[in-house]
C-alpha cells in the first residue's frame, strides 16, 4: 500500500515536505535515492545505508534482467530485497533510459524494444508486459513502465510520435499491473515524456493523471538539454501533476539541481553522482566539490569537511591520506569518498526538508 501526505508547502516557491508511506515503511520527502543499478550501491554495504537512514534505493530492470537474470529469481525462494539483504524499499527503473543510452544496440517497435545485450550480444525483447512482469518477480516496491527516453534536441514530429508510443506502452503496463492482483503491494508510477515542448509535457501529464496512479515521474531530462529547458519542463510538469501524489524527477542529482527541483515541487530524486564522483576522487562538501586528486591536497591533513559526521570525517581520515589511497588504487579510498558523499546527500535532504517546514525555503 502507498499513501502520501503533504506536511508543509513553501510560501515562496512550490517546495513541499511530505510523508510517503509504502508497504509500512515511511519515507520523508524530499528524498534522494542512492542508485544500486545491479542490486548493490557500489562499494557500500546495505547496513551502511541503513546507518545513514536511507530507506529507499533504486535498481535497474534492464541490468538485473541481463544478470543475474530472470531464471535466478525464478529459482530463488525470495525477491531482490532478500537476495541483496536489504530491508528497505526498492524502486526499479524500467529500462527506458537504456532505450536512450544504448541506442546503437536496440530496435524499437510498437510492441516494445529489442536489445542486443551489451554484455554478451544475446537478443532480449522488452514489451511493456514483460517489464512489469519482471518487476513483479523481483518484488519492486515502486515500478516504472517501459517508456522511450529521447535524446535532445529532437524534432517536434519525433517527440509527438515518441510520446504516443510511450502512452500506448503506459496503457498496456497499467492494464497488466491492475490485472496482476499485486497493485496493492507493487506500486506503479507513470513516466511523463514530451522532450522540450511545454504543450507536449502538459498533454503527457494530463494523460497520465487520468490513469490515477500512485505516483508520477518526470523523465527525458538530464539528457543534454540546456538548464533553462530542464527547469521549464520540470515547472510545467509539476504544475499539471496532482498535488496529492509524489513527483519523481528521474536521473537529476547534483546538489544544486536538487535544490532547484525541490523549489519547483519535486519530491523524489535518484542519481549516480555521489557514488560515481567518489570513484573519480570527488567529494561533496559544505564549501563545494573537492577533487581529492588535486596536488594541493597532497599535504593537506584536514578532514574532507569540517563538522561532517560521516565515517571518513568522524574517524579522522585526512585529505592527504585519502588522496594517497585514491592514487594507490586502494579500495578504501573509494569507499571513504562514497560514504562521505552519501552522508552529504542525506544531510542535504534533511536540511531541505527542515527548511521547507520552517518556512526558510
Amino acid at each position: 500500500m502507498i499513501s502520501f501526505t503533504i506536511e508543509a508547502v513553501s510560501k515562496k516557491s512550490k517546495a513541499r515536505a511530505g510523508r510517503l508511506n509504502i508497504n509500512g515503511v515511511e519515507i520523508l520527502t524530499p528524498v534522494f535515492m542512492p542508485v544500486g543499478t545491479q542490486g548493490t550501491v557500489k562499494s557500500v554495504a546495505p547496513w551502511e545505508l541503513r546507518e545513514f537512514d536511507y530507506r529507499l534505493i533504486l535498481a535497474n530492470t534492464y541490468h538485473l534482467y541481463l544478470r543475474p537474470g530472470k531464471e535466478l529469481f525464478q529459482r530463488f525462494k525470495g525477491d531482490l530485497h532478500s537476495l541483496m539483504r536489504w530491508n528497505g524499499l526498492i524502486l526499479t527503473d524500467s529500462g527506458g533510459y537504456q532505450v536512450f543510452s544504448l541506442s546503437k544496440l536496440r530496435r524499437i517497435s510498437e510492441d516494445g524494444v529489442e536489445f542486443s545485450s551489451h554484455i554478451d550480444g544475446r537478443r532480449i525483447f522488452f514489451s511493456p508486459q514483460e517489464v512489469i512482469d519482471f518487476q513483479l518477480l523481483i518484488n519492486s516496491d515502486i515500478m516504472m513502465p517501459l517508456d522511450e527516453c529521447l535524446e535532445y534536441p529532437v524534432s517536434r514530429a519525433k517527440a509527438e510520435r515518441s510520446l504516443l508510443l510511450t502512452q500506448r506502452w503506459l496503457n498496456d503496463s497499467v492494464f497488466y499491473w491492475r490485472a496482476s492482483g499485486r497493485s496493492d503491494i507493487n506500486s506503479l508510477f507513470a513516466i511523463v515524456q514530451g522532450s522540450g515542448y511545454p504543450d507536449l509535457r502538459r498533454q503527457a501529464c494530463e494523460y497520465a493523471v487520468d490513469l490515477d496512479l500512485p505516483g508520477y515521474a518526470i523523465g527525458g531530462l538530464s539528457v543534454g538539454e540546456p538548464e533553462s529547458v530542464r527547469w521549464e519542463m520540470t515547472d510545467v510538469c509539476t504544475d499539471f501533476l496532482p498535488a496529492d501524489k509524489p513527483r519523481y524527477l528521474m536521473g537529476v542529482g547534483v546538489p544544486e539541481d536538487i535544490v532547484k527541483a525541490v523549489s519547483l515541487g519535486v519530491d523524489m530524486f535518484d542519481c549516480v553522482v555521489p557514488t560515481r564522483y567518489a570513484r573519480t576522487g570527488v567529494a561533496f562538501t559544505s564549501e563545494g566539490k573537492l577533487n581529492i586528486r588535486n596536488s594541493r591536497f597532497k599535504y593537506d591533513f584536514s578532514l574532507l569537511d569540517e563538522g561532517c559526521a560521516c565515517p571518513a570525517c568522524k574517524t579522522g581520515f585526512s585529505r592527504a591520506y585519502i588522496r594517497h589511497l585514491v592514487y594507490a588504487n586502494e579500495i578504501l579510498g573509494v569507499r571513504l569518498l562514497t560514504l562521505h558523499n552519501l552522508f552529504f546527500y542525506r544531510q542535504l535532504m534533511i536540511g531541505l526538508r527542515q527548511g521547507i517546514i520552517e518556512g526558510k525555503i
